[in-house]
């Protein structure tokens, strides 16, 4: 292409943050203009778009730095963070790039559930939250997330199999179980959200296939749905809004994502279960869409293709809102810079005016 590349471009922008926008969205509004929502980049492209606003100083924050400063040159109006002392601890994977849901579980029986070391939010330290308020620039807040949720966590704790053994088999066992974790991030969320330097929160948690949610509807809203509705609660009694991030299939249970736990936005959408177009003109009205460019398809196609359909979808929600563009998951590091850089291009380059 005659002009420089679309990273090149996103590098060289003088970016003017406001989160402002992207909480008109969450609220079903229609932002002034387009807007960004990503759940997390890559290293190689933190380091990227980070530049030389990044500035080390080995003080226990420079990884949130280094997320705040890509964030911010990329043109969103957040950067996501989690403080990183409270989680639940499980064995090791045996691999790094693909994770099985059945490694390193802790947790097998009823003596094993009650001889695990809980982490409790209240002794952990969530001051950073604080901490990097003099560095976020003027504009931008935080949008916090979770270690996890609380499916995924009690998969982790127990491995996928021996969970569906244990709600068949014992399964006041598993309501134990799935108590102890949500009621733990109820926590998380309620202390996490009073500090003032967060603009909203999301509550990450995988649900399901592509064709189906991992447990049954009935699973869900037995040991699910109940927990993700008291951090949504929590959520809200801070006054931020709440996001669900949440993979697979949820056409079975999205009545229960939006009129159930009351979430103002969900995120993670997959061109083979239903096209972001598609699922904004069914759900957009109820609950705010986030991101939805399919990640096989920014992988897949050229860079023109990426910024032709991410000018197109910002178009169709142009008069609507209740819209934030990004990638259907998240950015690992087989994406193409150049690729996220054409998407993330064509809302910037939007804001300007430009045809």
């Amino acid at each position: 292409m005659a002009e420089s590349s679309y990273l090149a471009r996103l590098c060289a922008h003088t970016p003017t943050p406001n989160f402002a926008e992207l909480a008109t969205v969450l609220r079903h509004g229609r932002p002034s203009r387009p807007t960004l929502f990503e759940f997390f980049l890559n290293g190689p492209l933190y380091t990227t778009l980070a530049g030389k606003a990044y500035v080390p100083k080995a003080d226990g924050l420079d990884s949130v730095r280094l997320v705040l400063w890509a964030f911010r040159q990329a043109g969103y109006d957040y950067f996501t963070y989690s403080p990183p002392q409270f989680g639940f601890p499980a064995g090791e994977h045996r691999r790094n790039q693909t994770i099985s849901l059945n490694d390193g579980a802790v947790i097998a029986d009823r003596a094993s559930f009650q001889a695990y070391r809980w982490i409790e939010p209240d002794a952990c330290d969530y001051t950073s939250l604080q901490t990097i308020r003099k560095e976020i620039p003027a504009g931008m807040k935080i949008v916090l997330c979770g270690p996890g949720g609380v499916l995924e966590n009690v998969i982790r704790l127990v491995g996928y199999d021996h969970l569906c053994f244990i709600l068949a088999d014992d399964p006041a066992l598993a309501q134990d179980i799935f108590d102890a974790v949500g009621s733990r991030l109820v926590r998380h969320y309620e202390i996490a959200c009073q500090y003032d330097t967060v603009g909203a929160a999301i509550s990450n948690d995988d649900w399901g296939y592509k064709t189906q949610p991992m447990l049954s509807p009935a699973d869900l809203r037995r040991y699910v749905f109940p927990w993700h509705q008291r951090i949504v609660a929590a959520i809200h009694k801070a006054g931020v809004p709440a996001i669900l991030h949440s993979c697979g299939n949820a056409s079975e249970i999205m009545d229960d994502v939006i009129d159930g736990m009351k979430f103002d936005g969900r995120h993670s959408y997959e061109d083979a279960i239903q096209p972001v177009e598609a699922a904004y003109e069914q759900y957009g009205a109820r609950i705010a869409v986030l991101g939805g460019i399919d990640v096989d398809f920014v992988v897949r196609s050229a860079p023109a293709a990426v910024y032709r359909r991410s000018r197109e979808m910002l178009e169709r929600v142009g008069g609507r809102g209740s819209y934030a563009l990004g990638t259907g998951n998240s950015v690992p590091e087989y994406v193409p810079a150049e690729n996220y850089a054409a998407m993330v291009w064509a809302a910037v380059e939007a804001r300007s005016g430009k045809p």
